[in-house]
């Protein structure tokens, strides 16, 4: 079934929320990472992006926060905009005080400082009474975390470091978090954990922009999700009609028809039969 995109659904632009107008992203100026990417992150949802390893979804959110240049990625056409303002081409501190947080793959916590010292650092921008503040909150919403906040980060489970790289994100209530892989390495219950809380921030009207491998944890806790293939979206549609399509169904949540899975080797040649490529 053909769904059609958001992005020419709706014609005009968006006054508030995140919208990316064509966006095409290049390495080193001759590798395209990101090909023509239109899509929308508004209203207080959560938004999934779902592919196959280097389809173009980290690079996607690495470009929304400003940090393709460690890797010589630039933005070469089309734009980024923030509740109207262009973002396309602008550092990544300003992009944090527009208020877009982006919590990466890995975590990336300053391993050698304390838990407390991590969730300062970003709280950085905030005067130190409204840095209390966000700490408590941050505790509040991670309980686990206040009894170890002069552990020293490096030390923690998988688990425990993803919490504090999500608290140290809300630090300085952002409009829009984004999320890379924030169960990649975890262990089951400790996913369940942190999809819970993923789920509960839609409570605090946050608009959530994720990427995760596991299809089906995505879908569960999305309003709408984005498949990109390629550097491309391919197909997008809400949560609910992506978990019902076939296609979906046979090549991210490993279904051939309900309840029978399909072999590795059926698997690994799916996009040789995609039908929304044909």
């Amino acid at each position: 079934m053909h769904i059609e995109t958001l992005a020419s659904a709706i014609a005009a632009p968006l006054t508030s929320g995140l919208e990316i107008t064509n966006a095409q992203v290049f390495y080193d100026g001759c590798v395209e990472a990101v090909r023509d990417v239109s899509m929308k992150v508004c209203g207080g949802r959560i938004i999934c992006l779902l592919g196959p390893n280097g389809s173009g979804k980290s690079t996607l959110l690495k470009a929304i926060s400003g940090v393709l240049f460690p890797e010589k990625g630039s933005l070469m056409r089309g734009s980024i905009r923030y509740n109207g303002i262009n973002l396309s081409h602008s550092s990544p501190e300003k992009i944090v005080r527009a208020g877009i947080v982006h919590v990466p793959e890995g975590r990336r916590l300053f391993a050698s400082l304390t838990v407390e010292e991590n969730l300062i650092m970003g709280g950085y921008t905030l005067r130190n009474a409204d840095r209390r503040v966000a700490l408590e909150r941050a505790y509040i919403l991670f309980p686990e975390l206040k009894d170890r906040r002069t552990q020293i980060a490096g030390y923690l489970s998988g688990g425990q470091q993803q919490m504090v790289a999500i608290a140290r994100a809300l630090m300085v209530e952002p409009s829009l978090l984004m999320l890379d892989e924030p169960s990649l390495g975890l262990a089951p219950k400790m996913v369940d954990r942190i999809f819970e809380t993923i789920s509960m921030l839609r409570k605090d009207h946050i608009d959530i922009l994720l990427v995760e491998q596991n299809a089906r944890l995505a879908l569960d806790v999305s309003d709408y999700g984005y498949v990109l293939e390629r550097g491309r979206v391919m197909l997008d549609g809400t949560a609910s009609l992506l978990l019902g399509n076939s296609d979906i169904q046979e090549f991210y949540l490993g279904m051939r028809s309900p309840g029978e899975r399909k072999s590795m080797r059926d698997v690994k040649h799916y996009k040789q039969r995609k039908r929304w490529l044909s």
